[in-house]
């Protein structure tokens, strides 16, 4: 089940889909991430999805082309899952890769960390 979360969690990101992700989200998620260039620390379900996910990291130019990986499982009782994004925008055609581990608690992740690869550019 958890594993599924992960995935839903992953496809609500690629189809930039705030209210699947805020589905899957508890309301008061414990968030922290690292992108390239930033700390992101958020309590608020709302906040992560609004003002990070599609706010900042994935801006309304950056068209998600496909979801081209989707890597599930756990360690020692805590949930994972990797996902890679295909994302073109003015600048080009780019993979992003990202890494979440995250704690479930009634089919929402209560807990949540992300390590972002950033945006690196590949031929289209």
């Amino acid at each position: 089940m958890s594993n599924e979360i992960g995935r839903r969690f992953a496809e609500a990101i690629a189809a930039k889909d705030s209210g699947a992700l805020l589905e899957v989200l508890d309301p008061d998620v414990d968030f922290r991430g690292l992108t390239p260039g930033r700390f992101w620390e958020a309590s608020s379900a709302t906040t992560l999805v609004d003002d990070f996910v599609l706010g900042k990291w994935f801006e309304p130019s950056d068209h998600i082309d496909a979801l081209e990986e989707v890597r599930s499982g756990s360690v020692a009782g805590r949930d994972r899952v990797s996902y890679l994004l295909r994302i073109t925008n003015d600048d080009g055609t780019f993979l992003v890769e990202q890494q979440a581990y995250y704690d479930v608690e009634n089919d929402r992740i209560t807990w949540l960390r992300v390590l972002c690869s950033g945006f690196r550019a590949i031929d289209a």
